[in-house]
């Protein structure tokens, strides 16, 4: 959570709806238009280019806009080197050798990869962790060098100007939050489907220019499926921010899909081309950061904290959390309630109370507004309603900064208005040792000795829902694969 919210921003009744359709149709990958969204915390430095790329001020805009979305640039030079030395072995084996490329690893713990027109190639940090060696890592950068040769990258570019067009028009001329959500979400639709229809000839040119770099030209169909299995583990989760979309948003990896890149790779196949340099990648990733980065906030299962504001939160049992770059969003298992934790800017001399029946949500009781205080912050609570939804809305001053708390629930009950209140009433400061102990996951390589099974050596990550199935899709490994004696492999540590 980052950007505070303008008080002129209107909430709908509707809003849940349509944020939801939205959601669940956004693009991720190459073409996304989510990369077109700002976000207004600062990222890390840019790490250095791998090979110089073409330059102009747009393809900058358009780079500053893509580092501010997926929260910067991750500063690595041990795991740049590996990218580096993979790209110029990539591009010496393409049909052109003379195109330059730069290549960007994203602090983002989502899985994605995309490209510009001009060669610029994006990566984030979760799709580097899920790639179990070289060879899976050199398919995707290779995918997305296939895009960029076969212009496909160009298409998407004017598809994803033209669909902003479209945003603007149906902002401007629609008061109404679910027309407005289906007309941008018909807009997607159809960029997704013209991405899909390209994959199959990026598949092919990525798997040749992998094998003819003598990488495992197999590294792309087992990739295809470790990311299966991870959408699997998230399936639960509507992605609410650009930076939790993934790479099969926009490179589905359907069993036909998997089929043709196992058909490609055999085509190819050859006793050169089988290197997956699974250790060299290991030792390259050995304490990337995984998931989120605490410096805007992470979610460590019911609890939301963030270290750099100083505070925190527990959301109710049978919630699901997600950070994203607006906002701390909450959807209770089965659909049915709903929140939405932000920040916005509400000048000193106006009452919580007064903000509240401002006209920023539609429909607001001001016959119950009341003031409270909670913890020691003054804070002010009222309630609104719309066609299907509920609404308890909160708005809590800490410090110099306003705090929101929007709950929805299809139906309102005395259980569902207690539980919201307590997960208000359980907003308070993080002390000095818990801002001080606050720190990121990180991959770790351990090296798996005699007696370790899959259960006890998951048994040994931290912070992670579903340790043992989250170690198997971390590992390439299956539902009937074991584990060997001296082999190395990822757990995800505190």
């Amino acid at each position: 959570m980052a950007a505070p919210a303008s008080q002129r921003d209107r909430i709908s009744s509707r809003i849940f709806a349509a944020a939801a359709l939205c959601a669940s149709l956004a693009l991720g990958g190459c073409g996304d238009l989510g990369r077109f969204q700002t976000a207004s915390n600062p990222g890390l430095a840019p790490v250095k280019p791998n090979r110089p790329a073409a330059q102009t001020p747009a393809t900058e805009r358009e780079h500053e806009r893509i580092l501010s979305s997926y929260g910067g640039a991750y500063d690595d030079p041990r795991l740049e080197a590996l990218i580096t030395k993979t790209v110029d072995r990539l591009v010496a084996a393409s049909e052109r050798p003379d195109l330059s490329y730069k290549v960007t690893i994203l602090n983002s713990g989502a899985v994605n990869a995309f490209a510009l027109p001009t060669g610029q190639l994006y990566v984030t940090r979760g799709l580097v962790a899920l790639a179990s060696d070289t060879s899976e890592l050199s398919s995707v950068l290779a995918h997305e060098m296939a895009h960029v040769l076969a212009k496909h990258a160009a298409i998407r570019e004017d598809q994803a100007k033209q669909a902003a067009v479209v945003t603007r028009v149906v902002a401007d001329m629609s008061n109404d939050a679910d027309m407005t959500a289906l007309a941008l979400a018909k807009t997607k639709l159809t960029m997704a489907s013209f991405s899909r229809a390209q994959e199959f000839e990026a598949d092919g040119i990525g798997v040749g220019i992998a094998s003819r770099a003598k990488f495992d030209p197999f590294g792309a169909s087992r990739f295809l499926t470790a990311m299966e299995r991870n959408a699997a583990l998230k399936a639960n989760r509507a992605p609410a921010d650009p930076r939790s979309l993934d790479f099969l948003s926009s490179h589905p990896a359907t069993p036909e899909r998997v089929q043709n890149a196992q058909a490609n790779a055999r085509q190819y196949a050859s006793p050169e081309s089988v290197e997956r340099d699974r250790d060299s990648y290991l030792s390259a990733i050995d304490n990337l950061v995984y998931g989120e980065d605490p410096s805007e906030g992470f979610v460590r299962g019911r609890r939301f904290l963030h270290p750099k504001l100083g505070f925190t939160f527990q959301v109710p049992e049978s919630f699901v959390l997600e950070n994203t770059a607006q906002a701390v969003v909450g959807v209770r298992e089965g659909g049915t309630q709903a929140m939405r934790f932000d920040v916005v800017r509400v000048p000193s001399e106006q009452t919580l109370g007064d903000y509240l029946n401002s006209g920023w949500m539609e429909n607001v009781d001001k016959t119950s507004t009341q003031d409270l205080s909670i913890n020691g912050f003054p804070s002010a609570t009222a309630t609104a309603s719309g066609d299907q939804w509920q609404f308890r809305i909160y708005a809590l001053r800490f410090g110099s900064d306003v705090y929101r708390f929007i709950f929805a629930t299809k139906a309102k009950t005395a259980e569902t208005d207690r539980s919201f209140r307590d997960t208000v009433n359980s907003f308070r400061r993080l002390t000095l040792a818990e801002i001080q102990a606050a720190r990121p996951l990180r991959i770790k390589v351990v090296t798996v000795q005699p007696g370790d099974t899959v259960e006890s050596v998951a048994s040994r990550m931290q912070g992670v829902d579903r340790p043992v199935d989250r170690f198997r899709v971390l590992n390439g490994l299956d539902s009937r694969s074991t584990l060997k004696p001296r082999e190395r492999v990822k757990i995800v540590v505190d």
